[in-house]
């Protein structure tokens, strides 16, 4: 299997999704827009559920790889606050997408593809055990990134950089270690 061709046709897909909506994503639009033959993409990808499988993990892949960049360790070997602390600084960077909003949302009727969204997120910003106050305040803070995350997909109505500069900091005061 060619990996680059494998990524670009997974890009491809975003790219379709991010303009024209995920019902306009097909094998047809995806091959096309990746510049490949039905045939090439259909290598890769029989079905179109294939294909989005691929894409839940392609993305979920890229969300790793900036939480582990961001936390400089690997999860398993980090306490939650500092896994939830990597999810709300990265989550609050911004750059969240309508396509990966459409795709997160499409996972939702189907237990393969929810279950890459729930295996990724149990591993960053699982739920609290308990009603601690400092496990409440880590929940709060993924709650709210995401609230964020949600927004910034679905809106176009822009913070003020002043009101996301106090937002980040707000949350990094949730989830950073008190000193």
């Amino acid at each position: 299997m060619r990996p680059s061709q494998r990524n670009q046709i997974l890009d491809a897909a975003i790219r379709v999704t991010e303009r024209d909506g995920i019902t306009a994503l097909t094998l047809e639009s995806a091959a096309e827009e990746a510049g490949v033959t039905k045939g090439g993409l259909m290598y890769h990808f029989r079905t179109r559920d294939e294909l989005m499988v691929a894409i839940q993990k392609h993305l979920t892949d890229a969300w790793e790889a900036q939480l582990a960049a961001e936390l400089g360790k690997p999860p398993a070997e980090a306490t939650p606050r500092e896994t939830v602390a990597a999810y709300v600084r990265v989550g609050a960077q911004g750059g969240a997408s309508k396509a990966e909003l459409a795709f997160m949302l499409e996972s939702v009727s189907s237990p393969e593809l929810i279950e890459i969204w729930d295996d990724h997120i149990s591993r960053w910003a699982p739920p609290p055990t308990s009603t601690e106050p400092e496990d409440i305040d880590l929940l709060l803070a993924r709650l709210a990134v995401d609230g964020l995350w949600l927004w910034q997909a679905s809106s176009n109505i822009p913070l003020p950089e002043p009101v996301v500069k106090a937002l980040r900091e707000r949350l990094a005061g949730l989830v950073e270690p008190e000193d």
